[in-house]
């Protein structure tokens, strides 16, 4: 691959990486609007609607020999069950804790998890790391430090969000696919329990339909596509851009979140919450000086 294709390969990767964060930055908005759905009811629809929404988009883009080829591979399996675990752990996680009030803990694992994406990408993939994004990762990591002393806990949740997301891109990485039918396969073993257990809540009347208004019932049968379509940027990414950068762009993302619960949800914002914030912003900053300087080092080679 020539100098061209790489710079090519690079301008997409990072194009829907950005893509992607701004998209799950906003999705609380989504979320929130699905009140008083329950939460374990929300990510039923989720993973059902997923796999349907990614099976028809793959079928229809590649085809059934292309869509059917992963099941050839006896070692890629495992590895796409696992991954799809991941996820939905990570959904399930994040749901249930923003309906029980554990929002600053989502919050902190959001900021956790860019971190721990950095650290696979050196550790499993050998990425090197240039001065610029080198001074991201510090800035980043007296941020989080910031945060949980002030909180002064070991913060569970937070922990598992970052952990649960870090590895499931580690293993994103691993294994080049395209986007749909990879999510396709991540989703499609967990769609028939999903599928059981919304018979199941609604039947006995515990499900989305005994507490919901009709627009969000509509708003349900899209969390498919909305689920669907940050993640697919985010294999997109995953195959085009290194770990490091992938993991430090995904620090928009919270930080778009948290100006929404601040200003939209009037959440409390303490002092020491926003020295946190504007720590790791301070690091993006350096981070992005870095890329731009390496795009215009790019075009004059």
């Amino acid at each position: 691959m020539d100098i061209q294709d790489e710079k090519k390969k690079y301008k997409i990767g990072m194009s829907c990486a950005l893509g992607c964060a701004i998209l799950w930055g906003f999705l609380p908005i989504y979320w929130k609007a699905l009140k008083p759905i329950d939460s374990m009811v929300i990510i039923y629809y989720r993973i059902f609607f997923v796999g349907l929404t990614t099976f028809l988009a793959a079928y229809k883009m590649y085809g059934r020999e292309k869509l059917l080829a992963p099941l050839k591979n006896k070692k890629m399996l495992p590895m796409l069950i696992l991954a799809g675990i991941l996820i939905s752990a990570n959904w399930s996680i994040y749901i249930w804790a923003v309906n029980a009030n554990y929002v600053i803990q989502t919050c902190i694992g959001y900021y956790i998890e860019p971190l721990m994406v950095c650290v696979f990408g050196m550790v499993l993939f050998k990425e090197k790391v240039d001065r610029y994004k080198l001074i991201a990762l510090c800035f980043a990591l007296a941020g989080v430090a910031v945060i949980l002393l002030h909180f002064k806990e070991m913060p569970a949740i937070a922990l598992s969000l970052a952990l649960t997301f870090a590895t499931y891109a580690a293993i994103k990485k691993r294994y080049q696919m395209e986007a749909l039918i990879a999510l396709f396969y991540e989703t499609i073993f967990l769609t028939p329990l999903a599928f059981v257990l919304i018979i199941y809540a609604e039947m006995n009347n515990k499900g989305a339909f005994s507490v919901a208004e009709p627009y969000q019932l509509g708003m349900l049968a899209f969390v498919g596509i909305v689920t669907a379509m940050p993640l697919a940027l985010f294999a997109m990414a995953a195959n085009r851009i290194s770990m490091v950068s992938l993991g430090i762009t995904e620090y928009l993302s919270p930080s778009i979140s948290l100006v929404i619960g601040i200003f939209l949800f009037q959440e409390p914002f303490d002092q020491i919450q926003f020295s946190a914030f504007a720590i790791i912003w301070i690091g993006l900053a350096f981070f992005t000086y870095g890329e731009i300087k390496e795009s215009k080092h790019g075009r004059e080679s």
